[in-house]
């Protein structure tokens, strides 16, 4: 899985369990693709501390998903449901799975 994705993924299923900063500082210099410099000085830290929270904060979400499996789980569901799609010559089923795939 590419990184920035799965950085995304990762962050959309446990970012909630953050502290505020480390979610603050992830999410502008990951997600936002902010640099190392423009988030030190917005936080009062400097680039190396910057580097080291957004290290440790995708440990810990890595940490997250080893131990729940959320994001795992969506993959193969949302997977089997376009499989499901794709397969099927019933318009029903195709309507139903393009429903699951789209609430996931």
């Amino acid at each position: 899985m590419e990184r920035i994705y799965e950085d995304a993924l990762l962050f959309d299923f446990y970012g909630e369990l953050l502290t505020e900063r480390r979610k603050r500082v992830f999410e502008e210099a990951v997600m936002d693709d902010c640099s190392l410099a423009e988030v030190a000085e917005e936080e009062g830290i400097t680039r190396q501390g910057v580097h080291d929270m957004v290290k440790r904060t995708r440990e810990a979400l890595l940490a997250y998903e080893e131990k729940l499996g959320l994001v795992r789980k969506f993959l193969l569901i949302r997977e089997r449901a376009e499989a499901i799609r794709q397969r099927s010559d019933n318009e029903e089923v195709r309507r139903l799975a393009g429903e699951i795939i789209e609430e996931l």
